[in-house]
């Protein structure tokens, strides 16, 4: 097996320094033959390409690949394009991984393969959220790490032939959000099997919630929202009016625990700066998804109606 891992990247140069040392230092062994990665630069501005050429001699299993600013779902596409592997890894450039990372993405593979008779899988890798940059896999795992979502790109593995017969990313998601669950709705309908692969670990860092964050976080959730309805307009079902929040419940959930909207994110800034000096950073974030949840809920009902749907 020699798997393609496709990463696309935009302005994050430090960690995608991280995540890629650590994809250098991969044990081989048998089912795994070798690997490549595969960096897509989405249109950088902070000199990632450039660098990724001065740096070659670090990176011997990378390949760079540059693009017009795009989005993910174009990068990942063409990240594949590119590839020469018959199973495609993608991880997102903030991911650092473990030595035995891509060994135990491929042992899943294989074992289920063998298991079935067929290739109708994909494996699905932990991934542990850490803020701590200098050292992302002492990171102990905790319960907020688990996640249920179904081919979520963070850290999956993919025969190559049937991400190819799925027809990959719809380059319609150019903003944040859904591209990839998106793509797991048709691979759902293929009957494809979601394998779980604890082992196969990733460290995702993203910086401490700072108050500096907040218009941004605000933005992401509007993003996300205009997003959820180009999924939704492929996908008219109740499974993913519920994964997009798009139903009454989600609405009145989240306007009860914020108060129909005074508990915000300008009303909780007092204490969440307060959380963020006394080192609290994850319960602030944990509060401030209570109002974001009421954002993005919002936002998307109110784009719904703009375009006529309901």
């Amino acid at each position: 097996m020699f798997p393609s891992v496709v990463i696309p990247t935009y302005n994050r140069r430090p960690i995608l320094e991280k995540a890629l040392l650590a994809l250098e230092d991969q044990r081989l062994e048998q089912p795994l033959e070798g690997y490549e990665v595969v960096v897509v630069d989405d249109g950088s501005t902070d000199g990632t390409a450039e660098w990724l050429r001065q740096e070659a001699g670090r990176f011997p299993h990378v390949r760079l690949i540059e693009q017009d600013h795009g989005g993910p779902a174009e990068g990942r596409n063409r990240g594949v394009d590119h590839a020469r592997g018959d199973v495609i890894v993608f991880i997102d450039s903030d991911l650092v991984v473990t030595g035995t990372f891509l060994l135990e993405h491929a042992r899943a593979l294989s074992a289920s393969w063998q298991r079935s008779g067929n290739r109708l899988c994909f494996t699905y890798g932990a991934v542990i959220n850490t803020a701590n940059f200098e050292d992302p896999t002492s990171e102990p795992h905790k319960l907020s790490d688990h996640s249920w979502a179904y081919f979520a790109t963070g850290n999956v593995a993919i025969d190559r032939q049937l991400l190819e017969r799925s027809g990959l990313f719809d380059t319609g998601f150019r903003l944040y959000g859904w591209e990839d669950l998106e793509l797991g709705e048709r691979l759902r309908r293929l009957g494809v099997e979601l394998v779980r692969c604890p082992a196969a670990v990733g460290y995702h860092w993203h910086p401490a919630l700072s108050l500096e964050q907040l218009p941004d976080l605000v933005r992401i959730e509007q993003e996300r929202a205009r997003m959820g309805l180009v999924f939704y307009r492929k996908h008219p079902t109740r499974r993913v009016r519920f994964i997009i929040q798009f139903t009454w419940w989600h609405r009145l959930l989240w306007e009860l625990l914020t108060l129909g909207g005074l508990v915000n994110e300008r009303t909780l800034r007092p204490l969440l700066a307060w959380l963020i000096r006394h080192g609290k950073n994850a319960l602030a974030m944990e509060l401030l998804r209570l109002p974001l949840n009421r954002l993005g809920v919002r936002a998307l009902f109110r784009e719904a109606r703009a375009e006529g749907l309901r």
